[in-house]
């Protein structure tokens, strides 16, 4: 495969005729709608003014009927009316843990299935969405990586997950008042580490981070996005480009004979080229520094020896480390590091100069933590022995 050659999945690249009838402009960019309402009859010169007024009505003020764009003549909102839709997924269930998490199951277009998660902090509020429906990376550790992949979600469905979060929160501004005169925001950071690899769909995602981050909607800086990845190398130095957003790796094992058991995709792309791609995206991206996530699996990869490894890979690469506790699910094939031993591992990351946080376990008691997203009319319904077998244990 050449350096050039784009990275594909035959799954959910293969066209498929839409429907016929009316458009939904959840998930159009800028320069997609201009042609959309030109294409209805909208003057060229005033085009540009449309698409900002629309796009003020959708994305700042949260309006879902053209009827209330009062801004907008009588009979064009008639014609909106008539040719498009103001569509977000279905918000089938909402479940809120104990510690305020919040789990949303989404069903979008033909009836499958997404999780997303909010995750509220006294400093910030997160919210974690999906790009896929299942997975296709099978990480022998993550619970959506049991779940086969079904296909990529678009634009819409991706930034509608970011809208049906608002309108739970009750966070859309009310008439006359600017976003940030409510105080500070409930959703205030995006992460993608939902469900699926958000680099093999990633003209969608960036589509949805370009909307999301557009300072006439929902406004948020790029530097509160973070796009995590598994390490699809060809894509990152375009993620830098034309996205820009704060990225991070699931990384979780520092040699490649590990790695190539808990995340398959190295077998691809080994640690040393995913590295080399990683020490130059802050410089592209103008990013401050590279999040490695890395899971704590007892005996597998949590040994003081794993943590100098580490230390001596990242070498050179303005970045901070996040241990990440094993959230368990029905059928792991792996046990939570005793916490004694994931403070020595972060002890001698720190001793070493990054930043080793140690993520705080969050919404477990309704499987909302990292690594267990699976929605439950996607499941492949393996047994212990299944997942087991195909992790190499």
């Amino acid at each position: 495969m050449t350096a050039s050659a784009p990275i594909t999945q035959d799954l959910v690249t293969i066209p498929r005729k839409l429907p016929e009838g009316p458009v939904n402009i959840v998930g159009l960019t800028r320069d997609k709608l201009r042609e959309a309402l030109i294409e209805i009859g909208t003057p060229e010169k005033q085009a540009k003014m449309r698409v900002n007024q629309i796009w003020q009505w959708i994305y700042h003020w949260g309006v879902r009927d053209f009827a209330t764009m009062t801004n907008l003549a009588k009979d064009y909102r008639a014609k909106l009316a008539e040719n498009f839709v103001i569509d977000l997924p279905e918000l089938v269930t909402r479940q809120v843990s104990a510690d305020g998490t919040r789990k949303y199951l989404v069903r979008i277009a033909g009836g499958h299935e997404v999780e997303v998660v909010y995750i509220p902090e006294e400093d910030r509020g997160t919210l974690c969405i999906s790009s896929q429906v299942g997975c296709t990376l099978t990480c022998s550790f993550c619970h959506t990586g049991t779940q086969k992949l079904v296909r990529n979600l678009t634009a819409g469905e991706i930034i509608g997950q970011v809208m049906l979060a608002r309108d739970d929160l009750g966070e859309w501004p009310e008439p006359g008042v600017g976003t940030g005169d409510n105080g500070p925001r409930l959703l205030s950071n995006i992460v993608l580490m939902g469900m699926g690899e958000p680099l093999y769909n990633f003209d969608n995602v960036r589509d949805a981070m370009k909307i999301a981050m557009d300072g006439e909607g929902i406004a948020l800086s790029r530097r509160r996005i973070t796009l995590s990845t598994s390490g699809v190398v060809p894509e990152i130095a375009k993620t830098a480009q034309e996205i820009g957003c704060q990225l991070a790796v699931s990384f979780h094992a520092t040699t490649d004979e590990v790695r190539n058991i808990l995340v398959p995709i190295n077998k691809r792309w080994k640690i040393e080229e995913l590295l080399n791609a990683l020490r130059e995206y802050p410089k592209a991206s103008n990013s401050e520094r590279i999040t490695f996530e890395y899971v704590m699996l007892d005996g597998i990869n949590d040994s003081d020896d794993d943590a100098r490894r580490l230390v001596k890979l990242i070498k050179g690469i303005p970045a901070k480390i996040n241990l990440i506790p094993f959230n368990e699910w029905p059928g792991a094939p792996y046990q939570r590091s005793p916490w004694d031993r994931i403070e020595a591992f972060a002890d001698i990351i720190y001793k070493a100069g990054y930043a080793s946080p140690i993520r705080t376990p969050r919404g477990e008691d309704i499987m909302a933590a990292c690594g267990q997203l699976k929605s439950a009319t996607e499941r492949a319904r393996k047994s212990r022995k299944e997942i087991e077998a195909e992790a190499g244990l």
